[in-house]
């Protein structure tokens, strides 16, 4: 039985889909990684599963050629959500007494971007929803488009090459194909795990901080 809805679940969509599951597939990505939408959908089940289907057969078109296209897909979704965070943001963001768009998000939005920009941008695409939302928040944030589109485009050629990829070749092990929803499972817990790292990262800096502190006043101190 599959953890996830039917029509969520990558195994249906591709199946169901028959002659149209690329075009369905790109299509998803491209929502996905551009339209706000799009941040419920299985992105990264539905790359492992292309890339195994592809492996067995399910799907005849080459590897290289469904890779170039999801990847391509995931930078234009990238390209259009950037974009209508830099035109719709302004309008949003402008109004006093919104609870939900407030101008402060921007600021902060703009500042974690000078602080991780590359890092985040590339990290996000292995992050579920977060890789949905960061595009459009940098476009409000109005990052340096050449600097975002750089990284987006590596962040998207290892998110969306490389998991079809993964798929692919663990596709050619009988216990992968026969346990896909397990490895759905795990592929789901591995992309939150750059979030994790982050997070005790920032605790450990944050732990350090009072430290430094302390040690930089007793040479003050010892200096006087």
């Amino acid at each position: 039985m599959s953890f996830l809805p039917s029509w969520l679940d990558p195994e249906v969509i591709l199946r169901g889909m028959g002659g149209w599951a690329l075009a369905v597939l790109c299509l998803i990505i491209f929502a996905e990684c551009g339209l706000l939408v799009g941040f419920f959908l299985p992105g990264d089940s539905l790359l492992f599963v292309a890339g195994l289907f592809v492996a067995t057969g399910t799907i005849a078109t080459p590897l290289w050629l469904v890779c170039t296209l999801v990847t391509v897909c995931a930078f234009v979704g990238n390209v259009c959500g950037y974009w209508i965070g830099a035109k719709a943001g302004p309008t949003l963001f402008s109004k006093p007494n919104s609870k939900l768009f407030k101008k402060e998000y921007v600021d902060k939005t703009h500042e974690f971007f000078d602080k991780y920009g590359a890092r985040a941008i590339v990290m996000a695409r292995f992050v579920p929803i977060v890789r949905t939302f960061i595009t459009a928040m940098a476009g409000v944030g109005r990052m340096e488009p050449k600097k975002y589109f750089v990284y987006s485009a590596i962040g998207g050629v290892l998110w969306a090459t490389g998991v079809t990829a993964l798929g692919y070749f663990l596709g050619e092990i009988p216990f992968v194909e026969k346990n896909i929803e397990a490895m759905l499972v795990l592929i789901a817990l591995l992309s939150v795990l750059p979030i994790i790292f982050e997070v005790i990262k920032a605790r450990r800096e944050k732990k350090k901080l009072p430290q430094a502190s302390a040690d930089a006043a007793t040479e003050i101190i010892e200096r006087i």
